[in-house]
């Protein structure tokens, strides 16, 4: 069936950009409530549950609270710039999800449509450029209130989003090399024939997730607005809702970056160990399961980073930028060389791209895995100090026995 087009296109792409954008401020509002019974119980407390059952109308509370808030405006800031932040900071969290396709394609008696609002044949490339413009509504706002905090806030979280978009960029490059394309639904064609590119580019999935904590201003690296150091960081003067687009545009950047790393390396609405969902016809129960499999993965990821964010301690500053700099930097740039080789060497010995080619690639990362995170790290970033400890401990209790 071909793709829809003329009147129906443009009328169907309005309902999409009504259905999508509206469903996505929904999760967000609700997201919220979860990060916070979530963290309830991870410190052995209850969380939010007075408004409504369970709490559930939390969100609609906070909402309100702060449409009606008094809305501040610093003596002697820059009102444009200050003003125009927020917006800056929003806007493009927002429509960076336009080009991911969620669910598998509908047919429709107008013709084909897809779950994508925007299904552009540079999707990826529109995901990168569009979501490094947050990076100005962050410096804009710390420039702007004429605070020494938020200024410190907007040079750390300008330094912070240049560093690690670096490592992204470099990281999904291997991604664009096994698949051959750029469009993010070729890329999920790809996974449905073969295997999910966790498997056979595991390392650049590994740079692809700590760089995204990175680049959503999350713990560990929630450094632009340490309120241990700088109050609020950029946002310290902001009050109401332009707080709140602050707040939204973090939560969209954590589907977006969740919906990035489902579709590069999870398969996207691909529904694992069955074919049933990658061949027309497209109904709609199939559009039904394939929604329903993609949300699940990006829900899963957005737990994790709630997770992370109660459970890891804060990075120093200098240990987040020699993190991104001295290590993601250099990995992710090896391991683009190292998958163009073994890309090449595969297809010269004519082993055409399936699942015996990404088994080999699956065995690669496995070598490589090791090599990185066991023999090359050595216990100093992932075993941390209390690795270290212990191998003291060990080398003391050694001592004691060879003395005795």
């Amino acid at each position: 069936m071909s793709p829809v087009t003329g009147d129906a296109f443009l009328w169907i792409s309005i309902v999409k950009i009504l259905v999508v954008f509206g469903g996505l401020l929904g999760l967000i509002a609700f997201w919220t409530l979860v990060e916070r019974r979530v963290c309830g119980f991870i410190q052995n407390r209850l969380g939010p549950n007075r408004v409504g059952p369970q709490g559930l109308f939390q969100p609609v509370a906070d909402g309100l609270k702060n449409f009606f808030k008094e809305e501040t405006l610093p003596p002697f800031s820059d009102r444009f710039l200050f003003v125009l932040a927020p917006m800056l900071a929003f806007t493009p969290a927002l429509i960076t999800f336009a080009v991911v396709p969620f669910a598998s394609p509908l047919e429709t008696p107008w013709g084909l449509v897809h779950s994508a609002i925007a299904d552009l044949p540079v999707g990826f490339l529109y995901i990168l450029a569009i979501g490094s413009l947050g990076v100005y509504g962050v410096v804009l706002a710390g420039w702007s209130s004429n605070n020494k905090y938020s200024l410190l806030g907007g040079l750390r979280g300008s330094a912070q989003l240049i560093s690690y978009e670096v490592s992204m960029g470099l990281s999904a490059v291997a991604v664009l090399v096994l698949a051959g394309n750029i469009t993010l639904n070729d890329i999920v064609e790809r996974q449905q024939h073969s295997l999910w590119f966790v498997l056979p580019l595991f390392v650049a999935f590994v740079t692809f997730l700590i760089a995204s904590f990175a680049e959503t201003n999350r713990l560990p690296f929630d450094l632009p607005e340490a309120e241990a150091e700088l109050i609020a960081g950029y946002h310290t003067e902001y009050s109401a809702m332009k707080f709140s687009m602050f707040y939204i545009a973090e939560y969209s950047n954590m589907v977006t970056a969740s919906a990035l790393m489902v579709t590069l390396f999870f398969g996207g609405w691909d529904i694992p160990f069955t074919a049933w969902d990658n061949t027309p016809p497209y109904t709609v129960w199939k559009f039904v399961a394939t929604f329903a499999a993609f949300w699940a993965k990006v829900l899963f990821f957005m737990f994790t980073y709630i997770w992370v964010r109660w459970t890891l301690p804060r990075f120093r500053f200098d240990q987040l930028m020699d993190l991104g700099w001295k290590v993601l930097l250099p990995v992710a740039l090896a391991f683009v060389m190292v998958v163009a080789v073994a890309v090449w060497a595969l297809e010269a010995a004519g082993l055409t791209f399936g699942l015996g080619y990404a088994l080999v690639l699956t065995a690669v990362n496995v070598v490589l895995g090791v090599l990185l995170f066991k023999v090359l790290d050595a216990n100093r970033v992932i075993g941390g100090s209390g690795a270290r400890q212990r191998d003291r401990w060990r080398e003391q209790a050694k001592a004691v026995r060879g003395a005795a």
